[in-house]
């Protein structure tokens, strides 16, 4: 027969447990409330056999029974000044009178808190610097900077690679604190914010760091080839060494400047200055002066100046044109071509009889004015708004001003001539002696050189060439 029913009576007291019952045979129905009390219930139900066996702690389910850590946050007074701050504590900044560098815990462990917020609403006036401490901020070795008023951020610490991460921001900006360039090579000079690199030579550019935040990533720059040599006996001029600049600070940026700069990273940059082309010592054309280069920026050595002869009449293309001993067509100038263009075409001349100028950076070289004299040169380009305009070593020796075109060649003064100019900028003239020998381009400003006038007189040399940088180092 089927047990329907055992009576209160039949059982003995604790006779009854969760083993002899069958899970879901015994429903809150059955019980009435209140009848089984706490002391009945200690230790006899698991957290399984619970509908709900887990809370929820910010977003993370805990199991019952289970422990975590909760990191509360213990808000300091006020910070008027520098201070360190202290995992788990949270910092009230007041910048209104300077500015602060709040320095984060040494040696963190994950989970670690710090909290900060701008007091006064003066974060935008006064910065916030929070210094790293060795540890990295966001993935980056840098600083932070907070520079909004009422910012206020979380910083939580994960690992070595990520650093301190921000879990909570408001009205920040990049949180990126201004990290400047710092770079060796050349001959260093500092002018106001800025460091300014001349190569008169070749070397090398090594970054060590580059900007970050606020601190700018780019650099100005001047490259200048060498210029080109002349051409002997009633030669004609070299041209200017190709001249290419460039500025971040377009309101300050000299004529042919290419807008932004150079953006560097921390890296080494090989630097070529290019040498003046050789001028002929007898009668035919000179050499072209040879090429300069900072990163991806190639300026072209000047062309070499038309000779006496039959076969070199004409210039050499290049940065900027040679000088013509003929009068049909001008040597070009922008060769390769580069905008802005990096220099002009030389100056016509008559077979024989005269010599045309060099180009320069901003002008063309010359046509002869008559038989018997050379033409100027074309004027070069000046960079006084990025270099600055005092002749100091590194504006090189022209006040700021380079790749002038070098003079023609001319017949002596008694058939009344005067010595052909060179161009602003370096280029050196040209000869009206008998026999006598052009100027020399002027070296580092990679001017061209000077014709030689008739009589056998030498073709003079290019100037060579120079590379600047420059750059806000605070």
């Amino acid at each position: 027969m089927a047990l329907t029913k055992v009576t209160k009576s039949g059982l003995a007291n604790d006779s009854v447990d969760a083993d002899k019952l069958e899970d879901g045979t015994i429903v809150a129905s059955d019980i009435n409330d209140g009848t089984i009390t706490n002391a009945k219930l200690a230790g006899s139900i698991e957290n399984a056999k619970l509908a709900n066996s887990s809370i929820t702690i910010n977003g993370s389910a805990i199991s019952l029974g289970g422990s975590v850590d909760v990191k509360a946050i213990s808000w300091q007074s006020v910070k008027s000044s520098d201070f360190t701050a202290v995992a788990g504590e949270g910092y009230f900044v007041d910048t209104t009178s300077s500015t602060i560098t709040a320095t984060l815990p040494a040696s963190p462990s994950i989970g670690d808190i710090v909290a900060i917020k701008d007091y006064a609403g003066t974060f935008g006036t006064n910065e916030l610097t929070i210094d790293r401490n060795g540890s990295n901020i966001q993935g980056n070795t840098n600083n932070s900077l907070i520079s909004t008023n009422r910012a206020s951020v979380v910083l939580v610490y994960v690992d070595a690679t990520k650093g301190w991460l921000y879990t909570n921001e408001s009205n920040v900006g990049t949180l990126i604190a201004q990290q400047f360039i710092i770079a060796t090579g050349g001959t260093i000079t500092t002018s106001g914010d800025y460091k300014i690199h001349s190569f008169t030579s070749s070397g090398c550019f090594s970054v060590s760091q580059s900007g970050l935040g606020s601190g700018p990533n780019a650099v100005d720059y001047l490259v200048v080839a060498g210029g080109g040599g002349a051409g002997g006996d009633l030669g004609a001029a070299g041209g200017a060494g190709g001249f290419r600049v460039g500025a971040v600070c377009s309101p300050s940026a000299p004529p042919l400047s290419a807008p932004g700069g150079l953006t560097v990273s921390a890296t080494t940059y090989p630097i070529t200055v290019g040498s003046g082309g050789a001028g002929n010592t007898g009668t035919s054309r000179g050499a072209s002066g040879s090429n300069s280069t900072f990163s991806t920026i190639t300026s072209a050595g000047g062309g070499g100046g038309a000779g006496d002869v039959s076969d070199s009449k004409t210039g050499a293309s290049g940065g900027s044109g040679g000088g013509n001993q003929s009068n049909t067509s001008r040597t070009s100038g922008n060769t390769p071509p580069v905008s802005p263009p990096q220099g002009n075409a030389g100056g016509l001349g008559s077979p024989g009889s005269s010599s045309g100028g060099g180009g320069g950076a901003t002008a063309q070289g010359s046509d002869s004015p008559s038989t018997y004299q050379g033409g100027a040169g074309g004027n070069g380009a000046p960079v006084t708004g990025i270099f600055g305009a005092s002749p100091q070593p590194f504006y090189g020796p022209t006040n700021g001003v380079y790749a002038g075109g070098g003079g023609g060649g001319s017949y002596p003064s008694g058939f009344g001539t005067s010595p052909a100019s060179g161009g602003t900028g370096g280029g050196g003239p040209g000869s009206n002696t008998p026999g006598g020998a052009g100027t020399a381009g002027t070296g580092n400003t990679g001017g061209g050189g000077g014709g030689g006038s008739s009589g056998n007189g030498d073709g003079a040399n290019g100037g060579s060439g120079v590379v600047l940088i420059r750059y806000k180092y605070q």
